[in-house]
């Protein structure tokens, strides 16, 4: 693959990175999807722009917070540096996590079930990611150590993993097994806890090869939270079905 050049154009002497584009347009998809398939959740799809507006910007602020909290000695007194995301440092977990919390709060407020929001949102979040990864490419950034395989990408000369494209391509298949199991969902919370299960899985794995991780202390942070998260969403997917089956038990 290509050195990329991550400036796409100028304009009155901007630059515009290829990827805010690729953000942006990840952004706009996942929109459209969640506002189609909102009405099968038992949301209007009026109502799941209102979540969008909010929970989209906070689960950007969560991204950015993320990542600066875990390179604090590079952003510390520098406001702007701290908000500069054109070249990057956005971190999945944190803008899981204050986006989320954002939509169960909105939940809460608007009496909509949580679990329903979930269940709408992760496909549109899979599909989301798998093509946001891109910009990582464009960033020469989130790549694994060196390898010989013919994937492999140049950066600074070097052949490595492309570990962005490992996760894009997980995501995309991510998106269309959650979709096809959405559509026949067995319970509430089913399609929230396989996304879950599934990309920790993924992330534990391709995390290892990254040779940028966010760290605690000697651990990378990723993998120990895709394990944690690996664990409790299985656990709790188990549960949730068995209560289902047997709910449904009684009402037969």
């Amino acid at each position: 693959m290509p050195t990329p050049n991550p400036v796409a154009f100028t304009v009155f002497g901007i630059d515009i990175m290829w990827y805010g584009i690729i953000i942006a347009a990840a952004m706009v998809l996942a929109v459209i999807i969640i506002y189609r398939r909102a009405p099968i959740h038992q949301i209007s799809s009026e109502k799941s722009l209102d979540f969008i507006l909010v929970a989209v910007p906070m689960g950007v602020i969560g991204a950015r917070l993320y990542y600066v909290l875990f390179n604090w000695d590079y952003y510390a007194g520098d406001f702007y540096k701290m908000i500069n995301i054109r070249n990057g440092g956005l971190a999945i977990h944190g803008g899981l996590i204050l986006g989320m919390l954002t939509a169960i709060l909105l939940c809460k407020l608007w009496d909509i079930k949580p679990l329903n929001l979930l269940d709408l949102t992760v496909p549109a979040i899979a599909i989301a990611q798998s093509i946001g990864r891109w910009g990582n490419y464009f960033n020469q950034e989130a790549h694994g150590g060196p390898t010989d395989l013919p994937w492999a990408i140049t950066v600074n000369g070097q052949m490595v993993h492309p570990t962005f494209l490992y996760e894009s391509v997980w995501c995309f298949l991510l998106f269309i097994l959650l979709i096809f199991i959405d559509n026949n969902r067995k319970f509430e919370g089913q399609i929230f806890l396989l996304y879950g299960i599934l990309y920790s899985f993924e992330r534990f794995f391709v995390e290892g090869l990254r040779t940028d991780s966010l760290m605690i202390g000697p651990f990378r942070q990723a993998q120990i939270f895709s394990a944690a998260v690996f664990v409790i969403f299985l656990f709790s997917y188990f549960i949730l079905r068995r209560k289902n089956k047997y709910r449904n038990r009684i009402f037969y």
